[in-house]
């Protein structure tokens, strides 16, 4: 995997567009100036995590007893159920019910950006080839980087495109990774098969 397709895969985990709704929804109440401090507070806090896991998940690995395949099947299902709720939306969007008020690293850091499919993304591919953290790394905050450009422009983007057009995206968006959950879940399911004794 290159770091333009490790950033493309995380990018769209992250899932900026889908959302675009759940942090305009919850920091509504707040003035412009305050909401970009938040969602800057809150993307920070989620890279934060989203390395801590990156460089340290695979001790964590260790430390559980979880092979490698289990991260992938379990990542896999986990990626699928977000991106059925992106397809399919519900009426308390891909994440569930989430109260309103300033967030602090909840709902918005974790799970809305670094939510159970992200952190396995990032474990399995520390797992995969602990020899290339630093590309994983890069390709970690390269989709970072685009995901804030995105939520701070939320409001514009929203306003230009329209909510139609952005639901429209997420529904794309969610095709896509519900293509890579499923190729994700085959890889762990197909190593765990290739370990059995014939």
């Amino acid at each position: 995997m290159t770091i333009a397709s490790a950033a493309l895969l995380l990018f769209l985990i992250l899932d900026p567009l889908g959302n675009i709704p759940v942090f305009l929804g919850l920091l509504r109440s707040l003035p412009p100036q305050r909401q970009r401090v938040v969602v800057m507070r809150e993307l920070l806090i989620a890279l934060g995590v989203l390395m801590v896991f990156l460089w340290g998940g695979r001790y964590a690995l260790e430390l559980m007893h979880l092979r490698q395949e289990s991260v992938s099947i379990a990542g896999g299902i986990i990626l699928f159920l977000i991106a059925l709720r992106m397809v399919f939306p519900h009426k308390d969007g891909v994440f569930g019910d989430m109260r309103s008020g300033e967030p602090f690293l909840v709902p918005l850091a974790v799970p809305s950006i670094a939510g159970p499919s992200a952190l396995a993304t990032v474990m399995l591919m520390a797992s995969r080839d602990p020899a290339h953290l630093g590309t994983w790394a890069l390709a970690l905050t390269i989709a970072m980087a685009t995901t804030t450009a995105v939520l701070l422009a939320a409001p514009r983007l929203q306003a230009a495109l329209g909510e139609r057009a952005v639901n429209a995206f997420e529904r794309l968006m969610g095709l896509v990774l519900t293509a890579l959950a499923v190729e994700m879940l085959l890889n762990g399911v197909r190593t765990f098969v290739a370990q059995l004794p014939h």
